[in-house]
């Protein structure tokens, strides 16, 4: 605006307009300066053109780093979108295995568990029945080593005074004889009392009758006898033996716990290692599993950043796009309009017109050119100062025109720079708020998206296992179906061969039977069976026919018991058979029901995802608009906002500069009101 105002005054010039340059100077100068003014146009004309021409050179190398700048973030948040993309197709698949996988290890760790523990329940079983078989041999062993202890004894008391004669009363030596002897007695007695079921079948008759004659009657026990003495030694071989034996018993008892033991401990330490590797396999596999669900949402918010910056910045390019080309026409156009007009200035006609027309002065202007030419320069310098190219046209205005055309174009001005202040404040503020508002709604949106992105990833993950579950299901009725055809096959055939076989037998026990009932109706007859001629042997009833008849019908009985046996048989599998229907038919039925239900359910999940999908186009376009909304706020509000204070400060200069231009016009000395001002 500021280069077409400099070309407006170039054309005024060119049309014949004297330019007053200073109000003491201006008459005598003029023939020295005739032709200057239009010299400093042609030079701010050059001038012009050598600042566009570098400003269209910085123009294109900045352009071509922000197209470098799109085309290298377009390819690289292209590529990390994609990845992204891949990479939460990746860990959706790794989360699914990693989920089945935690499911079937908890369930391996139960069975783990449960076996374990069935191990421990069986070796403490064992240990308690062992702990009790020992205590009881320790007791049995203890009783047997007191018997044979005990009959030893009566072995060595009976061995040591077999010499005495228990008759002689008066002999102290046969007294303390007589009373060990029955002490042995006493305790042979015991043992024999409490081993009858052992000494059961041991001793002869005699043996018997002797034995008990020494337990009742040690007196009469004759030392020289050496009955007794073999009766206790066969008594302490039998109690040895049973000892023997328990503890081989024992032994065994023990071996057989040990190895059981041993077995079991094996088996629990094999278990419970399985547990620990399995537990840590699971802490494993849940750890993995929680961070790829960490790196499934750390990715879709990067998915969510990278589409969002991407989405801006193509909005950006192409703006960038437009905007360089709208740039470049205008340039183009301006150029060409300075190089037309210094192309004008710059013929010969005009060198000539330019002389003859500054040879003309009217001595009338000079009475004004003074207070024009200061307002000018106040216009002019506060127009270099804040870069206004009206207040410029309007200093060259000053020059040219009327006094009250100038001072109203004054006023308007001054009217149209406050009203352009007020709306940069209502912009400004209009700005802010937009710009938070669009933030807020921006960063909803952006976690609307990925709870979004999220439900329709758990919304997918349940119709597949859904889809699974109804198709396993089906398979399993599909497959009952098949066996209860199968079944009912089988039990078509075995009907047929259970009425066959009826069939058979019945037939068989009626030809038994005719046969039975022709031999019965012969035999039975009471009067002779035929005249006997003479030397022929008596006709009687055959030897034999008892025999046959009783044959057949045992083989009647036996074809009734075979058909007995068959309809039982037929009975259970018919019955076998409604079962295993009513059963499987059951089954299916609720298999069905299930898969209605699931059915309903996956349903109800596709709408779902229809809807989760539709909500998510929805915010997508959503953030689009907001991502395009708040590009058109930069467009409109980055120059506002960055520049207001600046802006604000020059319209209250501008507006100051007028109202000095217009007193200065007004008659006011200039030079008095600069220093009032100051």
């Amino acid at each position: 605006m500021f280069r077409l105002a400099l070309f407006i005054v170039a054309a005024q010039v060119a049309s014949g307009i004297v330019l007053d340059r200073s109000a003491g100077s201006f008459v005598a100068d003029v023939e020295d300066d005739k032709n200057r003014p239009v010299t400093k146009v042609i030079t701010l004309l050059k001038d012009m053109m050598k600042q566009l021409e570098k400003e269209a050179e910085e123009d294109e190398e900045i352009y071509e780093k922000m197209e470098c700048w799109c085309e290298t973030n377009d390819k690289d948040k292209t590529k990390s979108v994609k990845d992204a993309e891949a990479r939460i197709s990746d860990l959706t698949t790794k989360i699914e295995e990693l989920t089945g996988s935690s499911a079937q290890l908890s369930t391996q760790l139960a069975n783990l568990g449960k076996e374990v523990a069935k191990n421990q329940q069986a070796l403490d079983q064992a240990t308690a029945i062992r702990q009790k078989q020992l205590a009881s041999f320790n007791a049995e062993e203890k009783d047997m080593l007191e018997s044979i202890s005990a009959l030893k004894s009566a072995l060595v008391t009976l061995s040591k005074h077999h010499t005495v004669a228990l008759q002689e009363v008066e002999d102290e030596v046969g007294k303390g004889s007589r009373a060990l002897v029955e002490d042995a007695a006493h305790r042979v007695a015991f043992e024999v009392s409490r081993r009858q079921d052992l000494l059961k079948g041991v001793f002869t008759l005699s043996q018997r009758k002797e034995l008990n004659t020494f337990l009742q009657g040690p007196a009469s026990y004759s030392p020289q006898s050496g009955q007794i003495f073999g009766i206790l030694k066969q008594m302490e071989q039998t109690f040895s033996e049973d000892l023997s034996a328990s503890q081989k018993e024992e032994m065994a008892n023990g071996k057989a716990y040990e190895d059981l033991k041993s077995a079991k401990q094996d088996e629990i330490n094999a278990g419970q290692a399985q547990i620990d590797t399995k537990t840590q396999e699971l802490a494993r596999t849940d750890e993995k599993n929680a961070q790829s669900k960490q790196d499934i949402e750390d990715t879709r918010d990067s998915l969510s950043t990278d589409e969002a910056f991407l989405m801006d910045l193509k909005v950006k390019c192409s703006s960038t796009d437009k905007e360089w080309e709208e740039r470049q026409k205008t340039r183009q156009a301006e150029i060409g309009a300075v190089s037309k007009a210094l192309a004008v200035l710059s013929s010969d006609d005009a060198h000539d017109s330019f002389t003859k027309t500054f040879n003309f002065v009217s001595k009338e202007s000079v009475a004004h050119s003074a207070r024009r030419v200061q307002a000018r320069d106040v216009l002019l310098a506060v127009a270099k100062k804040v870069g206004n190219p009206r207040l410029s046209t309007l200093a060259s205005r000053v020059e040219l025109d009327a006094f009250e055309r100038v001072k109203k174009a004054i006023d308007d001005m001054v009217v149209q720079l406050i009203k352009e202040k007020e709306d940069e404040i209502k912009h400004k503020d209009f700005c802010v708020d937009e710009f938070n508002t669009n933030q807020l709604q921006t960063e909803k949106k952006v976690r609307e998206k990925a709870d979004v992105i999220a439900k329709i990833g758990d919304l997918s993950l349940t119709m597949k296992q859904l889809a699974e579950a109804i198709q396993g299901l089906q398979s399993e009725v599909a497959e009952m179906q098949t066996q209860m055809k199968r079944a009912g096959e089988d039990r078509q055939k075995q009907n047929q061969e259970f009425q066959s076989t009826i069939n058979d037998q019945r037939e068989t026990q009626k030809l038994l039977q005719q046969a039975l009932n022709v031999l019965k109706s012969f035999y039975s007859k009471k009067a002779a069976l035929v005249q006997q001629p003479s030397g022929f042997k008596s006709y009687g009833k055959n030897a034999g026919a008892g025999g046959v008849m009783g044959l057949l019908q045992q083989i009647m009985n036996d074809a009734k018991a075979m058909e007995t046996e068959a309809i039982n048989a037929e009975q259970d599998g018919q019955k076998a058979y409604e079962g295993f229907v009513k059963d499987t038919n059951d089954s299916i039925e609720m298999k069905n029901k299930d898969v209605v239900g699931k059915t309903e359910d996956k349903a109800k999940a596709e709408k779902d995802l229809v809807r989760e999908k539709a909500h998510k186009e929805g915010t997508l376009l959503e953030l689009e608009q907001l991502s395009n909304y708040n590009s058109e706020l930069h467009g409109s509000c980055d120059f506002i906002v960055k520049n207001f204070a600046i802006r604000q400060t020059a319209r209250d200069e501008e507006v100051e500069a007028l109202k000095q231009a217009k007193a200065i016009l007004s008659g006011s000395d200039f030079g008095a009101f600069l220093q009032g001002k100051m």
